[in-house]
């Protein structure tokens, strides 16, 4: 089986490299010289048998649609593309839409595993026909972890599901993430009685309900760097969070821990709260409470 794959990042480069490993045929493109297999989408599409399936892997947003658009002037009918990045779940049906007339298919591919999928395989979330899915099973089987089929993929439903599950388990990931790292900060601060804070965590990697890959790595984190002083905590949010959210108030779907998560990280990139500036004068205006003036 062959496969084209545009986007060959830390990602879509591990996937390339995976998939060959499983046997399977891969033509890469990226505008890097140095990584890329065929100079330009149209050598893409030359080298591929058609009908061929080509695996998108950019950035979500202009840079995927931009690809998309590119691709349908090079593809035939009956091809397929598959968009495995971050894309908002709401953009498959634009693509699918776009795509029709020209009567090239399409799949939208939600990828978990990070930099560890080349190693660990990935979880997957798609959507689109179960004809497509069939067809392009042989490539998610190469890319999913060793195992049974149904603990590392899933057809979830029709086009946008896939991103749409992707987008949940995101969410979900924020709160986790949030979750851990509010205990770091208790057991850290309390050294007068927690005196060894990275076992603590390494010792609940086994037989405790919290051990999870996500506390692993946490571990791994803090053997290299038990204060983080080589860290500053500034946390960027790459868009599935707030669209989690975002369908959470469309369908009144009550979300504390997730959406705390999502506000812990605005606040990490204030130097000085203006709303907690807020808070302080107010305080003193009712109260006649102390506020800490700038240096």
């Amino acid at each position: 089986m062959q496969i084209g794959l545009i986007g060959l990042g830390k990602m879509g480069n591990n996937m390339r490299t995976r998939l060959r490993n499983a046997g399977i045929e891969v033509t890469g493109y990226d505008r890097n010289p140095a990584v890329t297999d065929v100079p330009d989408l149209a050598a893409l599409a030359a080298a591929l048998p058609a009908p061929r399936i080509v695996w998108v892997m950019v950035p979500a947003g202009e840079i995927t649609d931009g690809v998309i658009h590119d691709l349908a002037d090079v593809l035939d009918e009956g091809d397929l593309i598959i968009d495995g990045g971050n894309s908002k779940w709401t953009e498959d049906f634009k693509h699918s839409e776009y795509l029709v007339p020209k009567g090239i298919e399409f799949m939208d591919a939600g990828v978990s595993g990070g930099v560890w999928g080349l190693e660990n395989g990935y979880g997957l979330m798609v959507g689109g026909t179960a004809e497509n899915v069939e067809r392009a099973m042989p490539i998610f089987d190469a890319l999913r972890p060793e195992g049974p089929r149904e603990e590392g993929f899933v057809h979830v439903g029709e086009v946008g599901a896939g991103h749409y599950a992707k987008m949940v388990h995101n969410g979900i990931e924020y709160g986790i993430m949030q979750a851990y790292a509010e205990g770091y900060e208790l057991l850290d601060t309390k050294k007068d009685i927690i005196k060894d804070v990275t076992g603590t965590f390494k010792a609940w990697q086994r037989g405790t309900v919290v051990r999870s890959w996500l506390l692993d790595l946490l571990v791994r984190a803090l053997e290299a760097d038990p204060e983080f002083h080589d860290i500053q905590g500034y946390v960027q949010d790459s868009g599935e969070g707030r669209w989690t959210l975002e369908e959470a108030i469309e369908n009144a779907v009550p979300m504390p821990a997730i959406s705390a998560a999502i506000f812990a990280r605005f606040v990490s990139r204030q130097e000085d709260s203006p709303s907690m500036k807020a808070v302080a004068a107010l305080r003193n205006q009712f109260g006649g409470h102390a506020v800490k003036e700038l240096d």
